[in-house]
Formats: C-alpha cells, sequence, structure tokens
C-alpha cells in the first residue's frame, strides 16, 4: 500500500500564492506519476495537474496553465503544486494522488489518494 499526505492548504487572498506538498510512503517502488485535482464545493473532483516518474513530462488542465506548477523531489517522494495567481474560483479541496502509470490525467488512472487539504482563496 501506498499512503499520501498532503500539507500547505489555508486561506490566501486572491493573487496570492501557495505551495502544496504531498508526500508519499509505503510501498512507493510501485508509484510512478504523480497528480494533483481538486474538488469545489457541490461540483465533481477535476484534474489539476500531473507529472511522469521522472518529473520530465507534466499536463495541466487549461484553467491552471501558466498560473500552477507541478514538480517532484523522487529523493523525498514528494509531489508539489506551486499555486501563483490564485482566483477565488481555485477555491477547493486538493487531492494528491499516485499512479504505476508513466502518467495520468484521469482519476480512473490512479490507484492511491490523499486525504486532501483545504485552499480558499478570498477576493
Amino acid at each position: 500500500q501506498v499512503q499520501l499526505v498532503e500539507s500547505g492548504g489555508g486561506l490566501v487572498q486572491a493573487g496570492g500564492s501557495l505551495r502544496l506538498s504531498c508526500a508519499a510512503s509505503g510501498r512507493t517502488l510501485g508509484i510512478a506519476g504523480m497528480g494533483w485535482f481538486r474538488q469545489a464545493p457541490g461540483k465533481e473532483r477535476e484534474f489539476v495537474a500531473a507529472t511522469s516518474g521522472s518529473g520530465d513530462y507534466t499536463y495541466y488542465a487549461e484553467s491552471v496553465k501558466g498560473r500552477f506548477t507541478i514538480s517532484r523531489d523522487n529523493a523525498k517522494n514528494t509531489v508539489y503544486l506551486q499555486m501563483n495567481s490564485l482566483k477565488p474560483e481555485d477555491t477547493a479541496v486538493y487531492y494528491c494522488a499516485a499512479t504505476p502509470l508513466l502518467i495520468a490525467a484521469m482519476e480512473s488512472g490512479y490507484n492511491y489518494w490523499g486525504q486532501g487539504t483545504q485552499v480558499t482563496v478570498s477576493s
């Protein structure tokens, strides 16, 4: 099993920045791609960003492209999501996920999920 623990969420004003972290533990050798998803109140969970096992490949949702950056430190088994120029519509619970696939943008591609961290952007 793989355990994922997110941190770094909080309350920030519009235009501000936050960096989320997700630490993986357990059978991490089975992990390749990692991603971030988010779920706003009353909405379905949606894809935000993904990175390949080496970090050489990244993929973003159009709504965050140019503002968010996903990265990973494999020595620390940690993936990050740097969020800049935050907007009120970015308010959501952000989830980290891990997959044995190279990279994935769909929920169904991920085997392991964290508990989520709340991000609230005030206007």
